[in-house]
């Protein structure tokens, strides 16, 4: 089995890995790990500073950042499925995580991809947008949502 687990760093995603972390795996199965950085996003300038970061010093942040997150992401997997002989990869991807999480499934056929849920209300989703709706309707193969309750 090709499994995609798609991962920002927020507690969201990390209930999400560690819920996929007790999923049954066989040996020979193919997990990939990997983060969006979207640069389209916008963010805020603290006014009160002598100098604000260039948009190339802004892209190092949020890469550095996804890595550290993938990092963390595959020590927590590789944890989780120690007893099994898995393939384990990790991959930092640039632009819209919607178009880039169902890109990558195609390209390596995955059979599933598991995202965390925000858990957004109406009024967010319209706001925000939501990446798991979009994966959902757009994915190649099925889409495991994991989301967390009140008592996770």
């Amino acid at each position: 089995m090709k499994i995609l687990l798609a991962t920002d760093g927020t507690y969201h995603n990390e209930f999400a890995a560690e819920v996929f972390g007790r999923i049954r795996l066989a040996d020979g199965d193919t997990i990939k790990i990997v983060s969006v950085v979207d640069m389209a996003l916008p963010f805020a300038v603290d006014v009160y500073t002598t100098q604000p970061p260039t948009a190339l010093e802004l892209e190092q942040r949020f890469k550095n950042n996804a890595v550290a997150i993938l990092t963390q992401t595959e020590e927590s997997i590789r944890a989780a499925c120690s007893n099994t002989n898995i393939l384990l990869s990790s991959e930092l991807l640039i632009g819209s995580p919607e178009r880039r999480i169902v890109e990558t499934a195609e390209e390596m056929a995955a059979d599933l991809i598991v995202v965390g849920s925000h858990g957004y209300n109406r009024w967010e989703r319209l706001l925000l947008g939501s990446v798991s709706d979009s994966v959902v309707h757009h994915a190649p193969c099925s889409v495991l949502i994991v989301r967390m309750t009140k008592e996770s």
